[in-house]
């Protein structure tokens, strides 16, 4: 009764990996979806500073991810 085998837990994991990812893609989505109606319910005037926010952020993500690929 020792540990179990590489081989049984690999493929438990490559099904569960992509439905993960899956998971989290929705939920950014739906994140992303409520934040621009709460932009666009603010109105012209906010929506310069929302948007170099926005823009902010997703170049950041972007940083992050690249970064974390190369480690």
């Amino acid at each position: 009764m020792g540990s179990p085998d590489s081989s049984t837990t690999d493929p438990v994991f490559g099904v569960l990996l992509p439905l993960w990812q899956v998971v989290i893609g929705v939920l950014v989505l739906a994140a992303i979806a409520v934040s621009i109606r709460r932009i666009l319910m603010r109105g012209p005037t906010r929506m310069g500073g929302a948007m170099l926010l926005i823009a902010g952020c997703v170049v950041g993500l972007a940083v992050v991810s690249y970064l974390v690929q190369q480690f």
